[in-house]
């Protein structure tokens, strides 16, 4: 049966809790991050990443502002601002067929934002690991 990724996604989305983003991923779950050169494979590390990235980007200034959807995928369009840096960037995301995620991928924009995320999403997976 087909589903909406965004749907989904959007009722875990900055949650910031690696369990609940856990229960929506599929066990071979694939992340793309726009500051890791290597996709990360699985449940455990995407829902770290996305729980990190729920505590670094998760201010007031974050929105969603447009959605794409098709059969078992959909892009989602964000705004955010840190440090009086903007950022625009989407969210690429598969599921199967039981509603699980498959495939996250995030892209960025500006370069200055890609670099400042860079550096604080490394910082709060090094805090989250207790580092």
């Amino acid at each position: 049966m087909p589903h909406n990724p965004a749907e989904i996604w959007h009722k875990v989305a900055l949650s910031r809790d690696p369990n609940t983003i856990s229960a929506t991923l599929h066990d071979d779950c694939v992340f793309e991050s726009p500051v890791v050169h290597t996709p990360q494979m699985g449940k455990a590390i995407t829902s770290q990443y996305l729980a990190a990235a729920g505590f670094t980007l998760g201010n007031d200034s974050f929105r969603y502002v447009g959605e794409w959807h098709r059969e078992n995928s959909a892009i989602l369009e964000f705004t955010a601002e840190i440090d009086g840096i903007k950022i625009n960037g989407i969210d690429m995301i598969s599921c199967d067929d039981d509603g699980l995620i498959t495939h996250f991928k995030v892209m960025v924009r500006p370069l200055k934002a890609v670099n400042m995320l860079h550096q604080k999403m490394g910082e709060m997976l090094e805090k989250m690991k207790g580092g």
